[in-house]
């Protein structure tokens, strides 16, 4: 899976699903795609955070796009979380979590994320051994399909798990032929609680969910998904 910063749960079940997770940082970066932003509640409405880039661009890899310069915006994303959410029923636990995530030092939008991530699963007991693309695979000049197989076979894995946007990318009976199973993830509904809000509104940043649940019920949360 690309980076992503403070994803939504379902980035969490696979996570929590695999016994290693790649995270696929030497691939083209998406403009107005996940990677540096999601959405969260102020005052019960949706709001879409974004941490700032320096010259992003799709004709650059994800690990290659430097953060701003700008250094207020951490402070700035901090202070929108404490206004939103001090009177959630996690904050007082969370919150220093959170700070510490975004406080992370790193030049680029993937040195960011990648200890950020290790962070939420120290928090959520998530054991998953997590491996950027960039520092281990040295095959960037395959790709699509071709580049997720080799990746595997040089794991020697037998099993591949993939979000179910997937299922129109990758082929199991290719995957099949290197004794590979391919399964695809879809995380079902997950409900619970939300700060200022009587409609539940689904698939926000994990921001929301740690904020409004203990790490007890979490966990059962990230059990919540069909293999395909």
């Amino acid at each position: 899976m690309q980076p992503y910063f403070l994803p939504y749960i379902g980035y969490m079940q696979l996570m929590h699903a695999v016994d290693k997770f790649v995270l696929y940082d030497d691939v083209a970066f998406i403009n107005r795609g996940w990677i540096n932003r999601n959405r969260m509640l102020v005052n019960g409405q949706e709001f879409m955070f974004t941490i700032p880039l320096k010259e992003a661009s799709q004709n650059k890899k994800i690990n290659e796009i430097e953060l701003s310069n700008d250094p207020k915006w951490r402070g700035k994303l901090l202070k929108t979380i404490e206004q939103s959410y001090r009177k959630a029923p996690c904050y007082g636990t969370v919150y220093p979590m959170l700070e510490k995530i975004i406080n992370f030092t790193g030049g680029s939008i993937a040195e960011l994320i990648y200890p950020g991530l290790l962070e939420l699963n120290r928090y959520l007991g998530i054991t998953t051994e997590v491996v950027p693309s960039s520092a281990v695979y040295r095959n960037d000049h395959l790709k699509a399909q071709d580049r997720i197989l080799d990746i595997c076979l040089q794991e020697k894995t037998t099993h591949y798990i993939n979000p179910v946007g997937g299922m129109e990318l990758y082929d199991k009976e290719r995957f099949s032929q290197e004794s590979i199973q391919l399964s695809f993830i879809q995380a079902r509904k997950v409900v619970y609680p939300q700060l200022n809000r009587q409609e539940f509104m689904p698939w926000l940043s994990m921001l929301d969910v740690l904020m409004n649940n203990d790490v007890d019920s979490i966990r059962l949360m990230l059990n919540e998904y069909d293999l395909i």
